[in-house]
């Protein structure tokens, strides 16, 4: 009666310690690798003017930076600017002076659920460098850029001078995607590459002008100008289409638990080998516990 009393308890202990280990297995097979989803939703940007250049004042005794921008936006969030022109201080006998000036001046950048651009538009503009207060560095009638990135298409980045370009007072001609060299003696000399455009299979990005400028009018170190300028510059990154934004990150633990499994493959065993093996070890557990109960019944 007594060994019939805790053989039943003994069972039970075995099913249920079996039910719990195959229960488990999943469980910790699920934790040695963890998936990440992340989501991008696009980025754009757009900026009329941006200058790297080093001033240097008197004979090289005063050094100015001259890092200006204008009309330079970003998003996610759209954003928009008109303004007509950009000034520096410091380097004119204390006064403003006046870097770009133009009829119409707009940069946008704008991304949706599906799409991200960057937008410039630059009409009847002149630019001017330290040193050079009455010509002109560069004077241009019409630049746009353009940058599109939508989710799962190839991006677009494009650029278009229309009208005429004047470099330190000389009409040049320039040739898209080519680089030309405008020297004028006793003033200085500029490099400019037109419609310089850039993609990849998520990115585009597109300037109109690039400028690599060095100017010393008559070598009277008065001002020295060197370095580079970009006019009309837009750029974007297409939002994650659903599967990019889906797809899981490897994290160091599913390299392990690839590797487990690789182990078990070579040895004969397969993906269902722990259940068993951790539902056999229960077993063995729980009939150890039965026979251990067995027989304090029947003393």
């Amino acid at each position: 009666m007594n060994g019939k009393k805790f053989s039943l308890p003994a069972r039970r202990l075995a099913t249920v310690a079996t039910a719990t280990a195959l229960a488990a297995g999943p469980v910790a097979l699920a934790g040695a690798g963890t998936a990440h989803a992340t989501g991008d939703q696009g980025h754009a940007g757009a900026v009329v003017l941006r200058t790297g250049l080093d001033v240097s004042l008197l004979n090289k005794t005063v050094n100015v930076p001259l890092a200006v921008s204008l009309n330079q936006v970003e998003a996610p969030r759209s954003a928009e600017k008109t303004a007509l022109s950009a000034t520096l201080d410091g380097v004119d006998g204390g006064k403003p002076f006046n870097v770009l000036s133009a009829q119409a001046a707009s940069a946008r950048a704008t991304v949706t659920s599906g799409r991200a651009e960057g937008r410039t538009n630059l009409v009847h503009a002149r630019l001017h460098v330290p040193g050079l207060p009455l010509l002109s560095l560069v004077e241009i009638e019409k630049v746009t850029s353009r940058a599109t990135c939508a989710a799962g298409k190839t991006p677009v980045a494009e650029s278009n001078l229309l009208g005429s370009v004047t470099v330190l007072g000389k009409k040049v001609t320039l040739t898209p995607g080519g680089t030309t060299d405008v020297k004028v003696p006793g003033v200085g000399e500029v490099r400019l590459d037109l419609s310089k455009k850039e993609t990849t299979s998520r990115t585009a990005a597109a300037t109109a002008l690039q400028l690599k400028v060095s100017v010393n009018p008559l070598k009277l170190n008065v001002a020295d100008v060197e370095g580079e300028v970009t006019l009309a510059r837009a750029t974007c990154e297409a939002p994650a289409t659903a599967e990019q934004s889906s797809a899981p990150a490897t994290d160091p633990g599913d390299t392990k638990a690839q590797g487990a499994e690789s182990g078990l493959a070579e040895t004969g065993g397969n993906s269902l080998t722990p259940y068993i093996a951790g539902g056999a070890i229960a077993l063995v557990l729980a009939g150890g516990g039965a026979v251990a109960l067995a027989r304090r019944g029947r003393n």
